[in-house]
């Protein structure tokens, strides 16, 4: 047998995939499959276009054949064979894929799909094994032929005495080394969950003879193995079948058998697009987070498969984080995918999928809120967190497509409410989207700063987590009402003539502000007559941007990062404690600074911030004692 040797650079081609291009060297079965598969495929197409052929379905498969003893693993296929001429082509040249000729000669219309036409992946065989061996006999050839190469040194072809058209691949597999099991490729289960994960949908029958085993007789409890040939792979994807044929029940297996999570999902979304880019896609809600859904460690993505055949697990490129919990799969004909199909383009093609199916993620949402409330707000209460983050990541940049996805707890209604609702019942006079920030909704029903809004009939919004009011900060404005903290210097409730009282008061009583505004410097910006508060004597309010509830998130946070807001000590000047702080400034300077202190540690205590100096404060606490 003559040797031929690669052209150099289909040589370095051929040792750089062998080494680097597959991350995992199980898929070298994967495309073995898929040209088993296009080869069947042009048969078919062959059928299409002659009268004198008859394809019947049946009589075309692929057979996986481990052979322990020899160590050789054959893919058997009944397609459409190769010719001397086509061997020397399609597999002396690395990188020739001999069904992209295959579409351009027969000019072939988008639906007939040749899965060869990504290339290399023939040579991911030499992954495995030291030795290839390819018998073929073409439809149109009489004479069968062998080609065989042992890798990156050259290759043979010569007659062979094969009776069927179609192609075997057999490849002597490599010795077993301390870091890699080749053995585990002559494994009949090994084999078939190979199968099943990237080629299940393969639309011809993958087939296998299994061992399996039975009792010895009706009365033993001893079994005997015996030998069947089973069919592996599924053929119809779920994806593909008429949706009308299918049940809730049939989706839901669907989530189970692909191991997208150990829940029931709360939603699945089925959708097929033909247009600029096709695909089928079915994508599902789950109804619980994973237990790392908000850590570093979690990967999200869609299973990513072109003509039924897995080309990633997990493809992060179809899903924006924000929408990252979703679940499911991608099934598209025109992807263009470069020598491996583990490297993906990030082209155009992905990211116009990536914006179709969120555009479809954000409908569905809209209408569960919309038409199932009970399911939208328990979904909300595993994935809430993470569109409140999308709002506020990237600066604000995709606030627009989650703003009427968001829901808060309502002060009045007393469950959540979306911002929506919110604004649509506001009284005409009402100038902002009134919130309050804390640890729980318990703390914040009982926070002093609440009292005026509640007093004049506003509904609050209560924000619990910790991104709620970075999120509205970013947002700004809902239908032109702008937000505003209960906390915040100027809650735009007051009349003018309420306005001018105030200022008024303060004018009395400024020499005492002043005063324990110098005893607590560097711990508030200012000490002024409170229009907020009814019953309680004293709060803290901001000014600036950073509010309270952020000065706690972010000084929370391990990256020792420090901040402070502007705090403001209010002061209820109708409440008896005034009256006494009042007559200490008056008549006993010690006495006026112990009670200064006092009531900003109080204020601070309110707030659920810490005091600067605890037992300064218990000690303080027993001199009023005593």
């Amino acid at each position: 047998m003559a040797k031929k040797e690669f052209k150099a650079e289909s040589k370095r081609l051929l040792d750089i995939m062998i080494n680097s291009i597959y991350s995992q060297k199980e898929v070298f079965l994967r495309e073995l499959i898929s040209n088993a598969s296009d080869a069947i495929d042009k048969m078919y197409y062959q059928a299409l276009t002659d009268d004198s052929m008859t394809f019947h379905k049946d009589d075309y498969y692929i057979e996986v054949i481990p052979n322990k003893e020899e160590r050789t693993l054959t893919v058997k296929d009944t397609g459409i064979g190769m010719t001397e001429e086509e061997l020397e082509t399609n597999l002396g040249v690395i990188a020739k894929s001999g069904s992209l000729a295959f579409r351009k000669e027969n000019e072939i219309e988008d639906g007939h799909d040749i899965i060869g036409q990504f290339g290399v992946g023939f040579y991911a065989a030499f992954m495995v094994a030291d030795k290839v061996t390819v018998k073929t006999r073409s439809l149109s050839s009489e004479q069968a032929y062998k080609w065989e190469s042992t890798g990156a040194d050259g290759y043979a072809i010569e007659k062979d005495d094969k009776e069927d058209i179609g192609t075997e691949i057999i490849l002597n597999l490599k010795e077993n080394t301390d870091d890699e099991d080749y053995d585990q490729f002559l494994e009949e289960h090994r084999l078939q969950t190979i199968i099943k994960k990237y080629s299940d949908f393969i639309r011809y029958p993958i087939k296998m003879t299994v061992t399996k085993s039975k009792p010895q007789d009706e009365d033993s409890d001893e079994y005997v193995e015996y030998q069947e040939e089973e069919t592996v792979n599924s053929m119809v994807p779920i994806w593909r079948k008429n949706k009308e044929e299918l049940t809730d029940e049939d989706y839901e297996n669907f989530y189970k058998e692909k191991h997208y999570g150990f829940d029931k999902p709360l939603k699945y979304i089925h959708t097929k697009v033909d247009g600029t880019i096709r695909y089928n896609a079915i994508l599902y809600i789950p109804e619980n987070a994973p237990f790392d859904y908000y850590s570093p460690e979690y990967e999200k993505g869609l299973e990513l498969y072109s003509n039924g055949i897995l080309i990633m697990e997990k493809s992060p490129e179809l899903l924006p984080d924000y929408f990252s919990f979703v679940k499911g799969m991608v099934d598209s004909e025109d992807l263009s995918l470069n020598i491996s199909r583990e490297m993906l383009q990030h082209d155009r093609q992905l990211k116009l999928i990536e914006k179709n199916i969120t555009k479809k993620i954000k409908q569905e949402l809209k209408k569960l809120l919309r038409n199932e409330r009970e399911t939208y707000e328990k979904f909300y209460d595993a994935f809430g967190r993470q569109l409140k983050f999308g709002v506020y990541n990237n600066f604000g940049a995709n606030k627009e497509t989650l703003k009427d996805l968001l829901l808060f707890y309502s002060s009045t209604e007393k469950k959540l409410v979306s911002l929506h609702e919110y604004v649509a019942r506001m009284p005409e006079e009402q100038k902002y989207i009134y919130y309050a920030a804390g640890e729980s909704n318990e703390r914040i029903e009982k926070l002093p700063q609440t009292e005026l809004v509640a007093d004049k009939g506003y509904e609050i919004l209560y924000f619990t987590d910790e991104v709620d009011e970075f999120a509205i900060k970013m947002l700004n404005e809902y239908e032109g009402k702008e937000f505003r903290s209960v906390s915040s210097g100027d809650l735009g409730i007051d009349t003018e003539e309420e306005n001018q009282k105030a200022k008024e008061e303060e004018n009395e009583h400024q020499d005492m502000f002043v005063k324990m505004k110098e005893i607590l410097s560097g711990k508030v910006s200012d000490v002024k007559v409170s229009k907020r508060l009814k019953s309680h004597p004293v709060c803290l309010s901001t000014e600036g941007e950073i509010s309270l509830e952020m000065e706690k998130v972010i000084n929370a946070m391990p990256n020792n990062q420090q901040i402070q807001a502007d705090k403001v000590l209010e002061m209820n000047i109708d409440h008896d404690v005034y009256h006494s702080l009042k007559a200490a400034f008056d008549k006993d300077e010690e006495t006026f600074k112990l009670y200064t202190n006092l009531l900003y540690n109080q204020a601070l205590l309110i707030e659920g911030l810490p005091v600067n100096d605890p037992v300064e404060f218990t000690n303080d606490i027993c001199k009023v004692m005593i």
